[in-house]
């Protein structure tokens, strides 16, 4: 099969994406019109295809991604040179539900299972862990020097051994220590691990006991509580009593066949490039709604992300209210921005524009695609837990590792991460990488669990799609993703106010 050199994504679109690179004096056929390239024109770069005029919205994905800084003629390369965004402050919205009912066009996929750790509460967890949750980061030191020991002592009756260091939970106000608790509670809940360690030291903000009382009713079996300065004597070796009795316990847990209802899977893209919306963010999309076919969870986040494109997720909530949860969560997130001194459009990264992303919207009108294109069931706020199955939104900013974490946070067991640009890094679950592109695949596999980029060398969606699904539940069945492999799993906490 012929590859196309260049893909026009919407009907109404005033550019065309170049899937190769092209070169001044090149000529395209679109839609019947012959046009000439005026630039050298990367790929995953834009080209105009009808002339605009000084302040004219220049279309992709059918919606406006900014207008012409200039005159522009058709055939000039399209990027943040010539094209400036359309976002400002807050607006006003108004709810216009989407009418039709979707259906995936996979949703005839059934009966598909993943083997996970089914937790006393009914949560499933997809990994098998020993964590070590310190209230305060006075005591990351201890945390890791006991992991060390642990790592020393045991075979491999557990999938791994980690301890969450951080920086918080003394000298912050208000919001911020909040937020620190909230996703320390939400990590020590977490169902992908076997047995928790919370780790004090005891004169904190964060105070121990009150911080035990936010976990509700907890598996006291599981989750344990050390306070390092009520220790009469050695705390490393009282830490390693607690850890020997949890890895115990943990280790005589197995696996079972679970429906993949009992899946709830975070969606985020990084290191976004011109090739983001139209491979590997649409593929996830597709997973997305086939998941919540099933029964299963999904869930949105980095909102400045969505500044763009907000209105398409505003009209596919389910309800009214959850309407107005979402404008709040947008326009709230721009007031951060404005209080700031900063602006709203102020994104995207340098290595989004090297990529092909020229705007804010550019950007969103392809990030959003992750979630396909499914009812919205459910808004958080950030820290929350997730309370309902399908499509949620979750607000956290755009910020790779602290969004994944709140993710991971929200309830997901693992995260899926599409990138054009590439990058290593993965949070306290399992974070899959997905290439946008070939070339990334190609010089990162030790990065990328998954290749859209298939999608221009000729695959089809309907080929890679049942592919894909088969390979997220191979890592929910305990395949290890890259980060997992490399040993690269961290977290960090969403910060505003003021350090004491």
């Amino acid at each position: 099969m012929k590859q196309a050199t260049f893909i026009k994504i919407n009907p109404a679109d005033s550019v065309v994406v170049c899937l190769q690179p092209k070169k001044q004096g090149d000529v395209i056929d679109v839609d019947g019109q012959q046009i000439t390239l005026l630039q050298d024109t990367p790929a995953g770069h834009k080209v105009l295809i009808s002339d605009k005029r000084q302040g004219e919205d220049i279309i992709k994905y059918g919606y406006p991604i900014g207008h012409a800084r200039e005159d522009l003629k058709a055939g000039q390369w399209v990027n943040e040179n010539n094209l400036k965004t359309n976002l400002s402050g807050t607006l006003e919205y108004t709810y216009q539900p989407v009418n039709e009912t979707f259906k995936s066009q996979f949703a005839d996929i059934t009966g598909k299972t993943f083997k996970g750790y089914v937790r006393k509460n009914g949560e499933v967890g997809v990994r098998n862990e020993i964590w070590i949750v310190p209230t305060v980061g006075c005591v990351n030191g201890i945390a890791e020097r006991l992991v060390h020991q642990l790592h020393q002592e045991i075979g491999n009756g557990v999938d791994a051994i980690h301890a969450w260091h951080h920086n918080y939970g003394c000298s912050q106000l208000s919001g911020d220590h909040e937020n620190t608790r909230k996703v320390l509670r939400d990590i020590c809940l977490h169902p992908n691990a076997g047995g928790v360690l919370v780790l004090s030291l005891g004169c904190e903000n964060n105070q121990p006991d009150d911080f035990m009382a936010m976990l509700g009713d907890y598996d006291k079996e599981r989750i344990r509580l050390l306070v390092t300065q009520r220790v009469e004597g050695d705390e490393v070796e009282e830490g390693m009593k607690i850890l020997r009795e949890l890895y115990d316990i943990a280790s005589k847990d197995e696996r079972q066949e679970v429906s993949v209802s009992k899946l709830r899977v975070g969606l985020k893209c990084g290191g976004s490039d011109g090739f983001s919306g139209i491979t590997a963010n649409p593929l996830v999309g597709e997973f997305s709604d086939w998941l919540v076919s099933q029964g299963g969870t999904s869930v949105l986040t980095e909102v400045p992300e969505m500044f763009g494109a907000e209105t398409i997720l505003m009209n596919r909530c389910e309800t009214p209210e959850l309407f107005g949860q979402t404008v709040s969560m947008i326009n709230n997130f721009k007031e951060y921005f404005l209080s700031h001194g900063e602006p709203v459009g102020e994104n995207p990264s340098p290595g989004n524009k090297a990529g092909g992303i020229s705007t804010l919207e550019d950007k969103a009108l392809g990030c959003t695609q992750k979630c396909g294109r499914a009812l919205v069931s459910g808004v958080l706020e950030y820290g929350d837990r997730l309370q309902t199955n399908g499509l949620n939104l979750l607000s956290a900013p755009g910020n790779d590792l602290v969004a994944a974490t709140a993710l991971a946070s929200a309830g997901c067991q693992l995260v899926l991460f599409t990138t054009g640009r590439g990058t290593p890094f993965g949070t306290f679950v399992p974070t899959m990488k997905i290439a946008t592109n070939p070339t990334l695949a190609k010089n990162k596999p030790h990065w990328v669990d998954f290749s859209a980029g298939q999608l221009v060398e000729g695959r089809t969606m309907q080929e890679l799609v049942p592919e894909f699904i088969d390979k997220v539940l191979a890592v929910a069945s305990g395949e290890p993703a890259r980060n997992e492999a490399n040993g690269y799993s961290e977290i960090a906490i969403f910060k505003n106010g003021v350090t004491l």
